[in-house]
């Protein structure tokens, strides 16, 4: 739905399932559902979660034509994909395997460009589609400066070629695509510094010779092609987790020229770790009950030095915590964004808030807002709503926001 010129939504990952079928089926369940609780009149925007196995059904004309004629019964429409995760994303070990397979690999290259082909047919005329993916790779499979090279050679090559596919996509239907890149802890790239280290490194060194011989362009001309069809997901989450500060890395990329997709609405376990032996194993007892097995829930604590160490998962944190000397933790568990305190824990709501604010002084910062909570079949019971109602309930708390 448009609010104040930017489409909002929330991110279908929040549903179990990775087949076709079973995202339209929930789709038609939960999109009225949500409609009639926030009383949303006009057309609804979707966020879609589409794995490669629902891209390969969706692609056929049958298929992708029978969505198009749901969207006009319902009046909805995609203006965003969700194509971090290439597999099942629910009720299984996920954990670092989200990440594969990674950017190295034809597949992902395959069935993102795939998944653009798709949006291309159902983003509506004179808007801008994107569609977020993950950050590379994930940085503990490469143990030497030697592997990670060759990670980001062949990735940014396969990045080349997609924004070869959109360019030609632009010109053969007038629609902008973006590729918008979501860094996230223990990613290849996990913080603002290293999404602008791509393309001072990579991207642009790479491209722009590799894209004017293909397109027959200058390299100036290539330059704006890719900063203009790979972009950023700006994930609050993540970006809260390694404590980054939301006008500070907004003007970073803009002084760098990098343009923000998508903006995430999520929001990360906050908590402040106590300096006695008592308190530290209490708060151990209480963190227990977010450790599940599902996905990985990094840590990045931080000094009274403002210093800042990361743990790959919450289990090896609770491992350091009774000795730990650092004040505070932030943890990679999207928690209800319309919670600020969850029992004696509080989240990075305030963040939030904070990036709404410069979005509505700054509205050029980006025009896609998709509200991306996941984990609530692994949230502690006592913090469950119905899933309608949870949905329902974000997207009204952001509505408030910005007001």
């Amino acid at each position: 739905m448009e609010i104040k010129g930017f489409h909002l939504s929330y991110c279908s990952n929040i549903h179990a399932g990775e087949s076709w079928d079973s995202t339209f089926q929930n789709l038609k369940i939960y999109i009225p559902e949500v409609r009639q609780r926030l009383k949303a009149e006009g057309p609804f925007g979707i966020g879609l979660r589409l794995s490669n196995e629902a891209s390969l059904v969706l692609e056929k004309p049958e298929k992708l034509k029978e969505f198009q004629v749901w969207l006009r019964k319902v009046n909805a429409y995609v203006f965003t994909l969700n194509c971090f995760p290439f597999g099942d994303f629910h009720r299984q070990v996920v954990k670092e395997k989200v990440h594969s397979p990674d950017w190295t690999t034809p597949e992902r290259k395959n069935y993102t460009i795939r998944s653009f082909q798709i949006l291309s047919h159902l983003l509506p005329p004179g808007m801008q589609g994107g569609i977020s993916t993950s950050p590379i790779s994930y940085r503990h499979w490469f143990t030497s400066d030697e592997e990670k090279d060759s990670c980001m050679e062949n990735a940014t090559y396969h990045l080349l070629e997609v924004v070869e596919e959109l360019v030609n996509i632009h010109r053969k239907t007038g629609k902008l695509l973006h590729l918008d890149i979501e860094p996230e802890p223990d990613g290849i790239l996990e913080n603002s510094d290293e999404l602008v280290w791509l393309f001072s490194h990579w991207l642009l060194p790479k491209g722009k010779p590799w894209l004017a011989q293909k397109l027959e362009i200058s390299e100036e001309e290539a330059e704006e092609l890719i900063k203009t069809h790979i972009q950023v997901c700006y994930d609050i989450c993540h970006f809260a987790i390694v404590y980054e500060e939301p006008a500070k890395t907004f003007a970073k990329f803009e002084a760098a020229g990098i343009r923000i997709g998508k903006i995430q609405i999520s929001a990360a376990l906050k908590l402040m770790i106590p300096d006695t032996a008592n308190g530290k194993f209490s708060l151990g007892k209480k963190l227990e009950a977010f450790v599940e097995t599902t996905y990985l829930h990094q840590v990045v604590g931080r000094s009274g030095t403002g210093n800042l160490k990361s743990y790959p998962d919450l289990p090896q944190a609770l491992e350091i915590l009774p000795k730990t000397k650092e004040l505070e933790w932030r943890i990679h568990f999207h928690v209800p964004v319309f919670l600020e305190n969850y029992g004696s824990f509080s989240s990075t709501q305030e963040t939030i808030s904070i990036v709404l604010k410069e979005i509505l002084s700054n509205p050029e910062i980006t025009q896609h807002l998709e509200v991306e909570t996941y984990t609530w079949e692994v949230l502690p019971e006592d913090t469950r709503l119905s899933l309608g109602e949870s949905i329902a309930r974000e997207l009204a708390w952001v509505i408030e926001g910005l007001k």
